[in-house]
């Protein structure tokens, strides 16, 4: 897709998402997930081509414009839609896929502690509300719902929607099947020992400064 083809279809999907977005002019003026985003489209191609440091420069500086920081190194797939956008974070080897939506305040950050794949992948069409934080190199399945200010340590199948700290599946779209439910069941005690882990270690970091 062309750069101005990428504008257009980045309009009218905020358009059609958000129901305050009334005017082409108006989303591209006033809209900072937009910009983030094709910031990052540029960001992106510098830091595939070794230009790492002027692409972190680059993207800093929208940062500081946007209040948007998504990595250089993030790969963010066309139709991607970010709402406010405020305070959200995208980590260096985080994915999203197309239809995936983000609001503000959200993280797809790491643990501190893993290595090569350490940031979420978000897959087609998830939906991720604001203030959640999705931590590791875990996976949100295609469709899936994350509540506003949920903690996700563990992988979310696709069609269900989480909410919580730590986040629990509280419903699965359009499905009954016995198999799934005693999935969610085992999600639900790994979440709360991922968590676990995780204040663990905060606790001793915290505890060496």
């Amino acid at each position: 897709m062309t750069y101005m083809g990428w504008w257009k279809e980045s309009i009218d999907i905020v358009k059609k998402n958000d129901p305050a977005a009334r005017t082409s002019l108006e989303v591209l003026l006033t809209y900072p997930g937009l910009k983030a985003l094709a910031a990052h489209r540029i960001s992106h191609f510098l830091w595939r081509h070794n230009c790492r440091l002027l692409a972190r420069m680059h993207s800093q500086f929208w940062r500081f414009w946007t209040q948007i920081e998504i990595h250089p190194g993030a790969q963010i797939a066309e139709g991607v839609f970010i709402d406010h956008g405020s305070g959200l974070v995208i980590g260096e080897t985080a994915v999203v896929e197309k239809g995936a939506m983000l609001y503000h305040g959200v993280t797809l950050g790491g643990t501190g502690k893993d290595v090569g794949k350490r940031h979420p992948t978000v897959r087609e069409g998830a939906l991720v509300s604001a203030h959640a934080q999705i931590i590791g190199p875990i996976e949100i399945g295609k469709n899936a719902k994350v509540g506003a200010g949920a903690v996700v340590v563990a992988d979310v199948p696709e069609d269900v929607t989480v909410v919580g700290v730590p986040a629990k599946v509280v419903r699965v779209h359009g499905k009954k099947d016995e198999e799934v439910i005693h999935d969610i069941e085992e999600g639900r005690e790994y979440y709360s020992e991922k968590l676990e882990d995780l204040l663990k270690a905060a606790s001793f970091h915290s505890s060496r400064l």
